[in-house]
């Protein structure tokens, strides 16, 4: 049985680390060099750094801050923020990233997906999908979650992975920094209708919201924020604990 993955996220504006609810109330939690430097020493399967206020800036990922954490860890790391061409891609896996999150750009673009597959293959490349429930339909967001488009999820997903996505990592903006748990019938619905990896995001507030999203929700990967940069939840305690649960991870 494939291992699930525990995905520490790194939301980074000013080159600070941040964390608010519903992607806003921001407030400073820490140096994402040390925090992800921290994250791979407990024993984190992935590290993603996400520049969340890049694409409302109209500017690009900061090369220089993703070279500096990945000289400080020895597991894959995505990184996501301002990818709207090629060369934003290039850049930043020649700073040291192992795979790039389109999300805003891919929106507007869809043949981006297209172009950084083909030339790096799937493996390289993350559709990030940040949506909300509207009049009962999951609707993808733009710009940090500001600004709705007429993307529907499912559909959205798997133009994607059509297209060439490797992974998809999947936020929802009603859950996002609640802490309130996962939408678990909505992560089972992607599990059922893509053939990428699915990787949780948004609402984990314990141990018992994690292992629920890997077995009910059947999501390859969870990614949290909040509760790994607070410490109440270290990665190696989590880790026993769903291996307690016979949820397969990697110590």
């Amino acid at each position: 049985m494939v291992a699930k993955r525990i995905i520490p996220c790194l939301d980074v504006k000013g080159g600070r680390t941040v964390k608010g609810i519903n992607f806003v109330g921001l407030r400073d939690v820490g140096d994402p060099v040390e925090l992800g430097r921290r994250y791979s020493d407990e024993g984190a399967d992935e590290l993603v750094f996400l520049d969340i206020s890049a694409t409302q800036e109209e500017r690009g990922t900061f090369a220089s801050l993703v070279s500096r954490i990945a000289e400080n860890i020895s597991i894959p790391f995505t990184v996501g923020g301002g990818i709207s061409s090629i060369d934003d891609a290039a850049r930043l896996l020649d700073a040291g990233a192992d795979k790039v999150s389109v999300n805003s750009a891919a929106i507007r673009n869809p043949e981006l997906i297209d172009s950084i597959a083909s030339r790096y293959g799937s493996q390289f490349i993350v559709i990030a999908i940040d949506a909300r429930q509207v009049d009962g339909r999951w609707l993808a967001t733009t710009h940090g979650g500001t600004r709705p488009s007429d993307k529907e999820l499912f559909s959205w997903a798997k133009e994607a992975q059509d297209r060439g996505a490797g992974e998809l990592l999947f936020t929802s903006m009603d859950h996002d920094g609640t802490r309130a748990g996962y939408p678990l019938e909505t992560y089972a619905r992607l599990a059922d209708e893509l053939s990428i990896p699915v990787i949780a995001s948004g609402g984990a507030g314990n141990i018992g919201h994690i292992a629920e999203v890997l077995t009910i929700g059947r999501a390859d990967a969870a990614l949290a924020a909040s509760i790994f940069h607070s410490g109440e939840i270290p990665i190696p305690e989590l880790k026993k604990e769903l291996l307690k649960c016979k949820i397969p991870v990697r110590i």
